[in-house]
């Protein structure tokens, strides 16, 4: 039996003869499921397209592993303006500000190290969640500790301790409960932080028996 590897499929793609793209006109050829998976690896490749056209030229793409210092500067820097407003309680200023560095580290080119892009990820969405904590905006605070740990799971106690945090404070008592078990197996008993992961299963287990009791 021939495996995927071995089998060729052509398919009637069209161009934009304006910006390049590439695209599949409608067809009864393929089932939907074909069609939207088809449609995914053009959009990467598209994405790659506008990548490239992007660069200086002569649009080519560098040799492997490189870092854009521009780019790493402009993070950096929008990072530490986000935490000066932060220690200032400008907290609609920092997240504002950490915003525009998520939004730079996630347009990092494709061919630059993931791990770079996840390592900034991690503390920016993790300040982020910060700042929406202190204006008490747990539903946004909560779906940026988690981004923080997608990307990042190890290594990041913080983000962890917000989840957690940002669960309790909605009285969702029990996935917080959950979520702090599985930080302190995944961090460790005795990491860094491990103490306030404690304290936090400590808040949540008392509100728990205080809805049993009630």
């Amino acid at each position: 039996m021939a495996s995927e590897i071995d089998i060729y499929n052509q398919y009637p793609l069209y161009m934009d003869p304006s910006t390049k793209a590439l695209s599949l006109p409608p067809s009864s050829a393929q089932t939907p499921s074909q069609a939207a998976a088809i449609n995914t690896e053009l959009e990467e490749l598209n994405q790659l397209h506008r990548a490239l056209i992007s660069l200086d030229p002569p649009n080519i793409p560098p040799a492997p592993l490189p870092l854009n210092p521009k780019r790493s500067a402009q993070i950096s820097k929008l990072r530490d303006s986000a935490n000066a407003a932060h220690r200032k309680s400008n907290y609609e200023e920092a997240i504002k500000l950490y915003s525009y560095a998520i939004d730079m580290a996630l347009s990092r080119p494709g061919w630059e190290p993931v791990g770079v892009a996840r390592e900034e990820l991690a503390g920016l969405y993790a300040n982020r969640a910060q700042a929406h904590m202190a204006l008490q905006a747990w539903p946004e605070a909560l779906v940026d500790a988690k981004s923080s740990v997608d990307s990042k799971p190890i290594g990041n106690v913080k983000a962890w301790w917000r989840i957690a945090k940002c669960l309790a404070e909605m009285s969702r008592y029990e996935e917080a409960r959950k979520f702090l078990h599985k930080a302190l197996d995944i961090e460790g008993k005795e990491s860094e932080g491990g103490k306030e992961l404690f304290a936090l299963l400590g808040e949540v287990d008392r509100a728990l028996l205080r809805g049993l009791s009630a």
